[in-house]
Order: structure tokens, then sequence, then C-alpha cells
């Protein structure tokens, strides 16, 4: 890979890393007390491919470890905004289902950041991210399936 190849896969990486520091600064002033980025992100997830996951798929989708996993979903459930329940198929494993008030506080994270993203959208052409989106999103699966292809 020519230095130019590998200079422009780190500034893009790079980008993507601030982008990420910055919003999740913004989420986490959103969130109720107690809660952090991590936790909201386990809500998202759960909602966006359906709750009922083992906690080591989830680990494996988050590329975390389990024992991290357990203590993040241990925190939600602490708050009330997950419920763990036994694997009917695998009596070794658990389930994580979201709760009523779990579904809630991911909805209210999202409408609180409302102003938020009105005055990104002031300030920063929203047709340019519409444009980035099917990139960033194609990059996201890239790699998804290619550390899923390396075993990871």
């Amino acid at each position: 890979m020519p230095d130019t190849t590998a200079a422009t896969y780190f500034e893009v990486f790079n980008e993507i890393a601030i982008i990420e520091q910055l919003s999740r600064t913004l989420l986490e002033a959103r969130l109720p007390a107690g809660l952090i980025a991590p936790h909201f992100t386990v809500l998202n997830h759960l909602i966006r491919v359906g709750d009922g996951r083992a906690l080591i798929d989830m680990a494996r989708a988050f590329q975390v470890p389990k024992t991290s996993m357990t203590h993040t979903v241990k925190v939600l459930v602490t708050h009330g905004l997950v419920e763990v329940r036994p694997n009917p198929e695998d009596g070794r494993s658990k389930l994580v289902w979201l709760t009523e008030a779990g579904r809630a506080v991911r909805h209210q994270a999202i409408a609180d950041l409302a102003p938020d993203f009105a005055r990104l959208a002031e300030g920063f052409d929203t047709a340019r991210l519409l444009e980035a989106l099917p990139v960033l999103r194609d990059l996201r699966v890239y790699l998804d399936e290619d550390r899923n292809a390396q075993g990871g």
C-alpha cells in the first residue's frame, strides 16, 4: 500500500475518531445522571436489532470483553432500563431485554438532542451529510464484514 493511501485512511479514521469524541460528549450531556454513551449504545443496539440478545453476542457486536458488557448491562439493570433473563435454549447464557423505561430513555435522549441537531443544521449543510452517509455506511459494513471474516 503506498504511503499516500495509508495516510488517507489514517486521516479518515482520525476524523471519525474526533467526531466520535465530540458526539459522545454531546450525547452524554443529554443522558440522565449515571448513564454514559456505552449505556445509550446498548439501548440503541437493542432497539435497532431487537432485544432478547445474548450477552456474549452483544460483547462481540461491540467488540468488548464479555466482562465489560456484563458490567454495562448491570448498570442498565440497576437503572431499570433492561432486564436479564435466562436463555430458554441455553441455560448457561442470559438474554437482555429492554424495559419500557429503557425505550423511553433512548427516545428522550434523541429528543433532547433535537436542539443540538437544529443548531448543527443551521451551521452545517445537511445535504453534505446526506451525500456522505452512503459512503460512511458502506465503510461500516465493509469493516464489519472484514472483522467477521478475520474471525473477530
